[in-house]
């Protein structure tokens, strides 16, 4: 028998209620039954992103979004601060060159998180920059930002607005939207909301919005006001990835169920069990000062070729782990937790690692990370 189980960090793995519902016949998208869908849909993403305003959705990845927030919110001859600590990171930095806007980057070193002083210098140095692009979780590295530190800066500039991809942050630990004045926040469904891939959700303070009005370079589909006017009528602008939606209104009200700090908690909780188990283990974290509870970065250990270690986790146990890109390429896997997970689920990629590490040469005693990651989840 042959098993399969997502712990890469996006795709995750889908709840059954969530599969069943987006299984259903398709229905049409300009009818009162999809636009009551809808409705309940935009108070659970409001609800999710703890904001008054308006949640955009777009079927589309993350990344159309992110696109979205620079091609919405700047005009020609603005200049951006892009925070670059990973390949999500260095992604900002490449859409504002896509539209002809400077940016200055501050470059943080894979695996750490910005330090708030940092931009607080940028900003007093370069009053012309109109947007702080950041994530909240960069998943390449398994590192978090300050990001309530950064929004106590940016909120003090009038003329400048903070942009967040939460891409995998959401629905993963506390993002207040409004408590802390992000002025937009990024997400999409193949993370946290227990989603396939496809849907791509934003939300946009009022300040930010006063951007929008102004912003003067151009776009099409991914139109933010032209969207917030069918989104008021319970409608998206272009046709929907209507099965998704359907999907979307059911994993909304799983989380609702669960309850926001409940959400949090489970997530802290899976993160920290992985981590323990991976200090048991001997291996280092890559991001050791700065994790995220989304995904846990491993550094392999010397002389084990981290490519091989990935692959095995899919041959043996049909278990999918996510490899390092770029620069950290072949040096970690990226084990997620971020999602449909629960405390089984992180013993078992905990125990797969540990017969995997033990047929590949290195040195350790099975069951001491299981053993961890148990004393961690029994509390």
């Amino acid at each position: 028998m042959d098993k399969k189980y997502l712990f890469s960090p996006g795709p995750t793995m889908l709840p059954a209620e969530v599969l069943l519902k987006m299984a259903e016949p398709i229905m049409h998208h300009r009818e009162p039954e999809f636009e009551k869908i809808f409705a309940e849909i935009r108070e659970g993403l409001k609800y999710l992103f703890q904001t008054k305003n308006e949640v955009l959705i777009f079927t589309s990845s993350g990344t159309g979004v992110m696109e979205g927030a620079v091609s919405n919110l700047l005009s020609r001859g603005d200049k951006a601060l892009v925070i670059r600590g990973g390949k999500f990171g260095e992604r900002w930095g490449e859409i504002c060159k896509a539209y002809g806007i400077e940016f200055i980057p501050i470059d943080v070193d894979w695996g750490k998180a910005v330090d708030p002083k940092q931009i607080q210098k940028a900003l007093d140095s370069n009053p012309s920059i109109r947007a702080v692009y950041t994530q909240a979780s960069e998943t390449s590295t398994g590192a978090k930002h300050p990001i309530r530190e950064i929004a106590e800066i940016v909120n003090k500039y009038e003329e400048t607005v903070m942009v967040v991809d939460a891409i995998t942050g959401i629905g993963v630990f506390n993002l207040p939207m409004d408590e802390w004045g992000i002025d937009v926040l990024i997400s999409g469904s193949q993370k946290a909301l227990m989603l396939p891939p496809g849907l791509a959700f934003v939300a946009l303070s009022d300040k930010a919005w006063k951007f929008v009005e102004r912003s003067n370079l151009p776009k099409f589909y991914f139109d933010f006001k032209k969207e917030l006017k069918s989104a008021q009528k319970n409608q998206n602008s272009f046709t929907p990835a209507i099965s998704l939606f359907v999907g979307l209104r059911e994993s909304l009200r799983l989380i609702r169920k669960e309850g926001l700090e409940a959400v949090f908690q489970r997530h802290e909780k899976l993160a920290e069990a992985t981590r323990a188990s991976v200090k048991a283990l001997g291996l280092g974290l890559y991001a050791p000062d700065s994790p995220s509870n989304a995904v846990t970065a491993v550094k392999v250990p010397e002389g084990i070729p981290g490519g091989k270690l990935k692959n095995l986790f899919f041959e043996k146990f049909g278990i999918t782990v996510a490899g390092g890109q770029d620069q950290a390429k072949g040096k970690i896997i990226r084990i997620a937790h971020l999602g449909y997970y629960e405390r089984l689920d992180m013993v078992m990629v905990i125990s797969a690692l540990e017969m995997l590490l033990k047929e590949m040469g290195y040195p350790f005693e099975l069951g001491t990370g299981v053993k961890a990651a148990e004393e961690v989840l029994m509390r």
